[in-house]
Order: C-alpha cells, then structure tokens, then sequence
C-alpha cells in the first residue's frame, strides 16, 4: 500500500491479516502525513534538529561579512548551504510533507531567537558584567538579519523543496544530481536576492550589493554541486536504512498545509 509513494510500516504489513487489512489500511490513511513523516522514522528527527541547529547559528554568525580573495560573503554562508541540503534530502527521501515540517520549524526557532535576543539586549546589565556592549554588537543585529533570513529562508526552502520533489517525478527517480543542483539553482537564487536586500539596504552601496549578491549566489552554487558526491551517499544510506523512497504524487503543495 502507497501513499505519495510511501509504504506500510513493515509491523503494519506484518501484524495484520484477512479482514483486518482493511481496517488497518484505512486508519493509515486517516493518520496520513502526520505518522508517515514523523512516528516511523528513525533519523527523521535528528536531522530535522540538526537542520535547525545550522539555521539558528547561520543567524548568529551571519551578520560578518567575510572577503574570500576577491569573494564577499556573509559568515551565515559558510554555514547556511547545509540547510539546502538537508532540504534536498529531507524532500527526495521522506517527501515534500516532512520538508515542510522541517522548514516551519526553523521558521519559528529563527523567529525565537530573533524575540529573544532582542529582549536580552534590552535587559540593563548587572554592574559588574562588563560585556554588554559586545553583546549588543552581535545580539543587536539580529532582529534585521533575522526578519531578513526568516523571509528569504522560508520562500528559498519552499522553492527548493518546490523544485526537487516535481523534478523527482519528471525524472521518474533518475538523475539524482539534476534536482539536487536544479533545486539549489532556483532555490539559493530566491533566498540570496531576498536575504541581501533586506539584510544590507542602507547598510552598503548599490554596487557593494550587487557583488555581495552575485559572489553569494555563486558560492552557494558551487558549495552545494560540490557536496552532491556526499548527498548522493547520505540519501542512498538513508532510503535504505528508512525503507522508503517517497515520490509527491497527488502531494499538496501548498505551504500552509500543516
């Protein structure tokens, strides 16, 4: 039994027998997306904590801007290309439903961190800490590059995921490479535009932002083709060891649709 190209748990497939198979298959279709993306799987969580690790410190390190020979780029960029990936594999394995999941709650840990730091930089010091201009040059950027990230972050994701699950169908599964790639080229080209904008308008120059857009889109790009060889590894380990290879047919892709 499919869903979305899902299968039956194997102790469903195993416990049930003759007149309780109908049962079973309905009730399973009634839990839909929420047991198949979350109760059976057993690295489903741990990457999904790992995916918002990586976007809560892109958002801390973030407002630095580095020079890598003649490259500018922020220190969120060094970092933030994991998600995309983590995106591409949460999609191409588990489906577009557990990708969504994933992403709102970054969306919200973002969002969290944003509020707090805010509220932490407010609070007057004790009188014997010593630190709280520091704090404020770190923490005190945040909400900006944080309001910036949460735009950029959420329609980047979803376009990425977007892209990768229909790329998978017109693939028929094959050529794992062009989604992967062709997803972070329209994924990585709305977040870097949007995340730029908003992040540094006012900040920097027209032209200083122009470059800062095209090195980052570029190096993000090429960050990301060249860890394919470890996605291609990480996805085919994964399906194996989870059982599953998900393809979004009839997938809604709206989303809201939690």
């Amino acid at each position: 039994m499919r869903r979305s190209g899902l299968r039956l748990p194997h102790s469903l497939r195993l416990t049930t027998c003759g007149g309780c198979v109908k049962s079973v298959v309905r009730s399973w279709l009634t839990v839909g997306y929420a047991l198949n993306v979350n109760s059976r799987f057993r690295f489903l969580d741990v990457l999904t904590v790992g995916f918002v690790a990586v976007l809560l410190v892109s958002n801390l390190v973030g407002p630095k801007i580095c020079q890598l020979g003649p490259l500018l780029v922020s220190g969120a960029q060094l970092l933030f290309p994991v998600t995309y990936i983590c995106g591409d594999i949460f999609t191409e394995v588990y489906g577009y439903a557990a990708s969504r999941r994933a992403i709102w709650m970054g969306f919200f840990g973002m969002g969290l961190l944003a509020v707090m730091g805010q509220i932490a930089v407010a609070l007057p010091p004790a009188p014997g800490w010593h630190n709280q201009e520091a704090f404020a040059t770190v923490f005190g950027l945040v909400p900006r590059f944080a309001i910036a990230s949460l735009v950029a972050y959420w329609a980047g994701e979803f376009t990425n995921s977007y892209t990768l699950a229909k790329l998978k169908l017109l693939t028929g599964g094959r050529f794992l490479w062009t989604r992967t790639i062709g997803s972070t080229v329209s994924g990585q080209l709305v977040d870097t535009v949007v995340v730029i904008l908003i992040a540094f308008w006012g900040v920097e120059t027209a032209p200083k932002i122009l470059v800062m857009i095209a090195s980052s889109y570029g190096f993000k790009v090429a960050y990301e083709t060249l860890a394919t060889p470890l996605t291609y590894a990480v996805v085919r380990a994964l399906k194996r060891a989870e059982g599953i290879d998900t393809f979004d047919r009839g997938t809604n892709f709206n989303p809201f649709a939690l």
